[in-house]
């Protein structure tokens, strides 16, 4: 399985770059599907108000198509995903430009509106839905499992829900490195000089700016306080011990980055995909520095597929969906209410890394005070 860097959908605010899209605009559409007692597909918050999943999923083969932005295959498994939504419903999914990033997404939504060529769904960092939902983009719609993602998973009224994620994780060549780090008071060691790696910098990367969060929780810093994490890094790097090379699949092939921190669902998708090549990638989450990052779906106000979109949220966050995020080594939001009522695929959670405890998210305040942190002060923390 071949990973891509990183998508840097968890940053917002300052540190967030509008990319308007240079795309000819299709012709605006009107929302004329109906279901039962004339409820129209855009205005739905249910399945059940258009009718159920079934009058849901008619109405979106005669639309034909769903538009999203910025979903690679190879992401969260969203390859499988896609393949699974077009074979159950016969709507083709178009996803256009794949290695985008959230605000990407949003600014798709607002210069096209009205537009054909809009997006109809939307797969955003946590801060970005939030934002989102404030600037009125996007349409209230639960989902039929609505009720068991978490309350601080989820909009009260479900204008955006986690949909799945994970935490930042150790992944560490073993035939390189003679014993792999379990926690960020490893990586101080001397034994681990110039091999420790992120994926970028913290203010573009989002699991670099995890990596960061999750050093200061490590570290006495808290989700109010980022600063120690950015002063754990820049002991590595004076130290010896952190690289400013980027982490990519090529440079831990390379032997570059032989310990990079990162997702655990990316950096548990290396095992897969360097076994073959005789590299053993082993993965941990650090016990001293526990973060958890989930990206949240949602619909857009004037999506121009207005029942496409709502069968794309179901079937997300159906057991067949939640289950194929975790073949692809992410967390599905729904995973507890799964367990409990047994449809949970047993085989594909056991593979993923252990942790212990329940994750904690900061607050969209909390996250836009640790981004100005982080662009005020990690480049001269590192530098040099």
């Amino acid at each position: 399985m071949t990973v891509l860097l990183p998508r840097t959908a968890v940053l917002t605010g300052v540190l967030a770059t509008a990319a308007a899209l240079a795309l000819s605009a299709c012709g605006a559409t009107s929302d004329t599907s109906t279901g039962a007692g004339g409820q129209s597909a855009a205005t739905a918050t249910t399945a059940k108000a258009f009718g159920g999943i079934d009058a849901l999923a008619k109405e979106a083969k005669k639309e034909g198509t769903l538009h999203a932005i910025a979903l690679p295959r190879d992401w969260a498994n969203y390859g499988a995903v896609i393949d699974g939504f077009e074979k159950k419903y016969g709507v083709k999914v178009e996803v256009e430009n794949p290695k985008g990033a959230s605000q990407d997404e949003i600014s798709a939504v607002t210069s096209r509106k009205g537009q054909g060529g809009a997006p109809d769904v939307l797969d955003l960092g946590s801060s970005f839905a939030q934002s989102a939902a404030q600037q009125g983009l996007l349409a209230p719609y639960m989902v039929a499992d609505f009720a068991d993602i978490p309350d601080d998973q989820r909009d009260s009224i479900g204008r955006w829900s986690n949909d799945y994620g994970g935490y930042i994780s150790f992944g560490c060549d073993a035939k390189r490195v003679q014993t792999c780090p379990t926690s960020f008071k490893d990586l101080l060691k001397p034994e681990y000089k110039g091999q420790i790696a992120l994926t970028g910098n913290p203010g573009k990367s989002g699991s670099a700016f995890g990596a960061v969060y999750a050093a200061a929780l490590a570290s006495g810093g808290s989700f109010e306080d980022i600063q120690p994490g950015i002063d754990f890094f820049a002991k590595l790097k004076k130290n010896g011990n952190y690289t400013p090379v980027a982490s990519t699949s090529a440079t831990i092939e390379k032997g570059q980055t032989p310990i990079s921190i990162d997702w655990d669902y990316l950096n548990t998708g290396y095992t897969d995909e360097f076994k073959s090549k005789g590299l053993d990638w082993t993965v941990t989450v650090p016990s001293d520095g526990q973060f958890s990052q989930y990206y949240s779906q949602a619909i857009n106000k004037d999506a121009p597929h207005p029942a496409a979109a709502r069968l794309w949220q179901e079937y997300l966050y159906s057991a067949e969906g939640q289950n194929l995020r975790l073949k692809g080594y992410a967390r599905p939001a729904l995973m507890t209410a799964m367990q409990k009522a047994g449809t949970l695929d047993k085989a594909a959670a056991a593979k993923l890394p252990k942790v212990s405890g329940t994750p904690r998210f900061p607050t969209e305040s909390q996250q836009n005070s640790a981004e100005f942190a982080i662009s005020q002060s990690w480049g001269e923390a590192v530098s040099g």
